[in-house]
């Protein structure tokens, strides 16, 4: 029978198909066992539908066939089948439009709809074969048709012989090459995993003669040595057909769940939390999610990688859709199953973003709501997690300048000064002093250190709680938020704390601020430039110096941005505080009368001794030894 020809526009559609469309050559395979599944669904249907016919749903099957010697792989199920005609309509022409813009007619789901459209993903198969044959036999006829093609150089359709309804397609793999080796799809580990990976969920057996091997019978009580090995050939089931998450919740365990999540995702821990969840609306899915029990090694380096797998209709789509999750939620692991996704033509892709964002937008309160509930009635179990995760959450306040400030701030956690364990802020604002204005909040390396700030003195002596910040973005993310529930925060090396005072307190810190102002701008020049201010201190108690900053830029971030790898570096406004009640400060004064030289040394020590206790390397480590020296023989 003479070739017939592509039309021109499908000549030109099956070369971009073949050689750009597909990122995985692998696809191939998932693209055929899909249409294969849907060739029996149409028929189950007209089933249903026509009657009794005598077919049981228990009687389909899709068999894959690997030949290495001839270098076939060929899928065969026992649906609808093609006639003639359909072999003419739907593989003749590439998904029926016959013209270079057809894509833009896939953006109205309702006429095309590609999952269950034969045609387009089977064109996939010249990825990896020179040669496809598609002998076919339509329900309810006699007579079976053979459709072979080559590529774009057309194709044949003749009369020919086959038992039963159903369809086999056979590919002739291309030969190996330096850079591709198709023979890999003849081998069956390969063809498993693939089936695994993609198909897994397809709702009929995907079955495959698998060679196995037994002690040959007889043998069973001989010694192990001495036994001999027979090879057999099994029919085997490679697909588990019934996905979890399509089960009713009632019948699942939670060892379900756990064995589910560890073998999806490759951990040997159980879930912290697992949320399956069925949505109905404009956009329908279900979703089966899990918090891990424990960060993974990777979690917070660039190789990490977030994303929830996305399938369609049980087929998968994407191993790794990063839309469907937030940053801050790129812990979360889990699977996402919708038939209302409009795909691209190559199933990879996303055609429109509208139901992604639409998906997105409710999984991020669900699994808002769902820590939100941990909180509350497991805090253990959140403690643990928040251990793991909890910095994600902090650089999601960060992120965006604290646009997202709504979302996480209810769900971050931070050291208490007075509880000594984590708290939140809500917990926080719940027990703060009548008079106290501010969330007052303390940064540096451990929470010891913290604990032993000068600055935190004032504070505490009122019963202040204080927030112990000890992760290098805790501060950047606070100054994002700016308040919570009204209430500002202010760090306790903030140029004014907003403390009451007493009229006599004020009166009297003013008096003592007059009469050493000479003395202390004496104290600012002789410290050349390093602070921007000498002055008495309210916040002290029983420390003698301390170091404050002005402005937004605080010291413990100009050290953690000092820390990263940039030319330019950053110095907050220092202010150097002195303890007016303090011993030093009357030692002060009375050198300031007799001897300024000394004031001056007096000083650099002063302002060493603050550095040493932000944990800042002292600028001259020889000059401060030896007035040390100097001071320990007058």
């Amino acid at each position: 029978m003479a070739k017939k020809q592509f039309k021109a526009e499908s000549k030109r559609l099956l070369d971009l198909m073949i050689n750009s469309i597909y990122t995985h050559k692998e696809i191939f395979l998932r693209e055929l066992i899909s249409n294969a599944s849907d060739a029996i669904d149409k028929l189950y249907y007209h089933s249903l539908t026509e009657g009794d016919t005598g077919i049981s749903r228990d009687d389909f099957s899709i068999r894959i066939e690997a030949d290495t010697e001839n270098r076939t792989l060929t899928i065969i199920d026992n649906g609808m089948g093609m006639t003639r005609e359909e072999l003419e309509k739907n593989l003749g022409t590439i998904a029926k439009s016959g013209s270079l813009d057809f894509k833009s007619e896939m953006d109205n789901k309702d006429e095309i709809d590609i999952i269950g459209q034969f045609g387009v993903g089977f064109y996939s198969a010249f990825m990896v074969s020179d040669r496809v044959s598609v002998l076919s036999r339509a329900y309810g006829e006699e007579q079976a048709y053979l459709w072979e093609s080559s590529g774009a150089d057309g194709y044949t359709i003749t009369e020919a012989e086959k038992d039963g309804n159903g369809t086999e397609i056979t590919l002739k793999l291309k030969e190996d090459t330096d850079d591709e080796r198709y023979s890999e799809y003849l081998d069956t580990y390969k063809i498993k995993g693939l089936v695994t990976k993609y198909s897994d969920y397809i709702r009929y057996p995907i079955q495959m003669m698998v060679e196995k091997h037994r002690i040959k019978p007889g043998d069973e009580e001989k010694k192990p040595e001495d036994q001999e090995y027979e090879t057999y050939s099994e029919l085997e089931t490679l697909n588990s057909m019934v996905p979890l998450w399509k089960k009713t919740k009632s019948e699942i365990t939670e060892e379900d769940y756990n064995n589910f999540y560890k073998d999806k995702f490759y951990d040997y821990t159980d879930p912290a939390k697992v949320i399956h969840t069925d949505v109905e609306g404009v956009v329908s899915y279900t979703a089966l999610l899990f918090i891990p029990g424990k960060a993974p090694y990777n979690y917070y380096t660039k190789d990490f990688e977030k994303g929830l797998q996305l399938y369609s209709s049980g087929v998968l789509i994407m191993d790794k859709c990063p839309d469907l999750l937030p940053d801050y939620f790129s812990f979360v692991k889990g699977l996402v199953d919708s038939q209302d996704l409009s795909l691209n033509i190559s199933r990879e892709m996303l055609q429109h973003d509208r139901q992604l964002k639409a998906i997105a937008q409710r999984l991020e309160k669900k699994i808002k709501s769902e820590l939100l509930a941990m909180l509350k009635t497991d805090r253990e179990k959140y403690v643990k997690f928040f251990k793991d995760f909890g910095l994600q959450l902090k650089y999601g306040l960060y992120d965006g300048f604290g646009v997202n400030k709504e979302k996480l701030q209810d769900l971050v956690m931070f050291y208490s000064s007075t509880e000594k364990d984590l708290v939140t802020l809500s917990e926080y604002v719940s027990r703060m002093k009548p008079d106290q204005k501010h969330i007052y909040y303390a940064s540096g390396e451990t929470t010891d250190k913290i604990d032993k700030l000068p600055q935190t003195e004032l504070l505490k002596d009122k019963g202040y709680e204080i927030l112990y910040l000890t992760d290098d973005v805790d501060e950047f993310a606070l100054q994002m938020m700016r308040e919570y529930d009204e209430k500002e925060f202010r760090s306790v090396s903030a140029e004014d704390l907003d403390v009451e005072e007493s009229k006599e307190e004020k009166e009297a810190a003013e008096k003592q601020a007059e009469e050493s102002k000479d003395m202390l701008g004496f104290m600012k020049e002789a410290l050349d430039g390093k602070v921007s201010e000498v002055r008495l201190s309210q916040r002290l108690k029983s420390h003698p110096v301390c170091l404050t900053a002005k402005g937004g830029l605080s010291i413990e971030m100009e050290k953690v941005l000092n820390s990263m790898p940039v030319d330019e570096k950053v110095k907050a406004e220092r202010v150097l505080e002195i303890n007016a009640k303090h011993p030093v400060m009357e030692a002060l004064r009375k050198c300031y009368e007799t001897d300024k030289d000394m004031v001056k040394k007096y000083a650099e020590l002063l302002y060493d001794q603050a550095l040493l206790i932000e944990g800042l390397p002292v600028e001259d480590p020889v000059a401060f030894s030896n007035a040390i020296c100097e001071l320990m023989t007058k």
